[in-house]
């Protein structure tokens, strides 16, 4: 560890553990806490690093991947993803974040058995650290959960020390009621131990077995583990679940002030890492309580946009972004030194909870039944009052706007590249799930075979059957593709999308057309972002629009000048009308 002295940081340290753990000696567990994240040979900043714009621009653009999800029976999946990064996407997308790439047992990856390792199946560091070599790498932190099979887990049944106090226990006596539930499965599970039965808490599933941070050392491995990544050259921490991270019996059991607490801790060590780590809290959960996240400018970097799937999902089907347009409203620009990751698929299912307060129930069973009609599923999840309720639509995206509360239609891939223009258009950094970039169907066989709803949207491609569509440009793969790297390099040169640029959202007169209007940093450029997301062609007056008088205004997208009267938007058309484009 660096020599100097940093009584800034080692105060700011003490004051984060006073909260997280009162009962113990601050100074004492400050410097495990230092010595964890700055082991010996590594240094620090002699100063934290300060809330500001410059760790991310309007040339980030994230891929979001598995290890395996392209294969060919004879390469290395980390090779192909890499060669399929950089012969698709580079100079398009500037970041990847490859799911848990550990080994694991189940979940597809989010039980993960050695933190320390990769998975043997994708390959091994030297694999990873090439992909980090020329892409921005976002690993996962599984900081909740430990496999039920991994070492840690059967050195708790085997009372070995420190593991023995890394497992949160409780008693079926104990009111759990108020416990926030993901999932119907039980909460608790009895396992046998050196010590006699005892009952662990399982957030997710019983393969995945809750953490206790109670116990310090867990959060001091924990810290050792993310050295570790960053050393291999992940620039992106993502805490997956963390909400769920302290529990308290009798309390609902997420979001307690702990939690929050220590994922001040992790930034404020991210901070003043001489490398530039960027923080994500990955907490799928109601508007206010993943704003809370972003802290005073002191927690999360970035947070998950998650009201965004559902919603984009309403607007398209419904062919009306009066709810998008109302929530979008509402949202607060990011705090600086903060961002959003707009994104509308992920590995997970299409998340109904940001939805709560926004859709109504009719408007949810409605999403609920055109998704299923174009061959999706609904998962539910257990309410403290024994029902249940919508957690998450599990369909890929591109297959969920194959049609319209009316039916299937013509307008397919118009439809679903507006759903991913306006991700572009948005403040905040654009995410697209590898499926979503490849237009990949729903593959049901793949939940009859693995018994998992999730399995519809986790297809692996073969990479010479998918580099046979990407070649062929009458594909609805190769479309997409291309339609989606044409308007992303156009979006990279446009200072107004700005992850931190202003925005403010258009009253457009008409329910159909969701409009933003984005201003850049030194207030040089402006881009009206305009989306129809109807099949119907819309006239807009020029007047609907503050355009500056004396400039020339252009839709980025089309080239097309814009005339003195009207704009008109095709079905599902979008454009990007600016003063100042390249």
């Amino acid at each position: 560890m660096s020599k100097e002295k940093t009584p800034a940081l080692s105060r700011a340290i003490a004051t984060r553990v006073s909260q997280i753990y009162p009962d113990l000696d601050p100074d004492i567990l400050t410097t495990k806490i230092i010595e964890a994240f700055w082991p010996e040979g590594t240094h620090r900043r002699k100063r934290g690093r300060k809330p500001g714009n410059a760790l991310w621009s309007q040339t980030d653009a994230l891929l979001i991947t598995y290890g395996n999800s392209i294969v060919d029976g004879v390469h290395k999946p980390l090779d192909l993803l890499n060669d399929f990064l950089r012969r698709y996407l580079k100079g398009v997308v500037d970041g990847v974040h490859i799911l848990p790439f550990f080994p694991f047992t189940s979940d597809d990856g989010f039980a993960v058995t050695d933190y320390m390792a990769v998975n043997p199946q994708l390959g091994d560091w030297p694999d990873i650290n090439r992909i980090a070599s020329q892409f921005k790498l976002m690993s996962d932190l599984v900081l909740n959960h430990v496999s039920s099979q991994g070492t840690w887990f059967n050195a708790y049944r085997q009372g070995q020390a420190p593991y023995d106090r890394f497992f949160f226990e409780a008693d079926p006596s104990d009111d759990l009621s108020m416990v926030v539930r993901p999932r119907t499965t039980p909460l608790l599970q009895k396992v046998d131990t050196k010590d006699g039965p005892r009952h662990v808490w399982c957030t997710f599933s019983h393969d995945q077995i809750d953490l206790d941070f109670r116990n310090p050392e867990v959060l001091l491995e924990f810290l050792r583990i993310i050295r570790t990544h960053i050393d291999n050259g992940v620039q992106i921490i993502r805490l997956d679940a963390v909400a769920f991270l302290w529990k308290e019996v009798g309390s609902p059991s997420i979001h307690l002030p702990q939690t929050h607490a220590i994922v001040k801790l992790i930034r404020l060590l991210c901070d003043y890492a001489i490398e530039p780590i960027v923080l994500l809290t990955e907490t799928n959960v109601p508007k206010a309580e993943n704003l809370s996240y972003f802290g005073k400018r002191d927690e999360a970097h970035v947070i998950y946009n998650f009201p965004l799937p559902p919603l984009i999902l309403h607007a398209l089907l419904s062919g009306s972004a009066e709810y998008l347009d109302k929530w979008q409203r509402s949202m607060p620009p990011a705090p600086l030194g903060c961002a959003y990751l707009n994104f509308t698929a992920s590995h997970d299912g299409i998340g109904m909870r940001p939805a709560e307060g926004l859709l109504s129930s009719e408007d949810q069973a409605a999403m609920i039944r055109a998704v299923e009609s174009a061959g999706g599923l609904v998962s539910m999840r257990a309410l403290p009052d024994g029902g249940e309720a919508p957690y998450e639509l599990n369909t890929t995206y591109f297959a969920a706007l194959g049609q319209t509360f009316d039916g299937p239609d013509e307008y397919h891939l118009e439809r679903f590249l507006c759903s991913q223009t306006i991700v572009m258009s948005l403040e905040g950094i654009p995410a697209f799930y590898i499926h979503s970039m490849l237009a990949t169907p729903n593959v049901s066989e793949a939940v009859v075979r693995r018994g998992m709803n999730r399995a519809i949207n986790r297809h692996r491609w073969d990479y010479g059957a998918l580099q046979a569509l990407l070649a062929d440009d009458s594909t609805v793969h190769s479309k997409v593709l291309n339609g989606l790297k044409q308007r992303l390099t156009i979006r990279q040169k446009q200072s107004a999308f700005h992850p931190n640029a202003t925005q403010f959202t258009v009253n457009t007169g008409d329910a159909r057309v969701f409009g933003i209007w984005r201003q850049s940093l030194d207030r040089n450029q402006s881009i009206f972002a305009l989306h129809n997301v109807s099949k119907d062609t819309v006239t807009l007056p020029v007047s609907t629009l503050n355009i500056i008088a004396d400039e020339d205004w252009r839709d980025l997208l089309s080239g097309d000048v814009i005339p003195d009267d009207d704009i008109v938007l095709g079905p599902y058309q979008c454009r990007w009308i600016s003063n100042a484009g390249h």
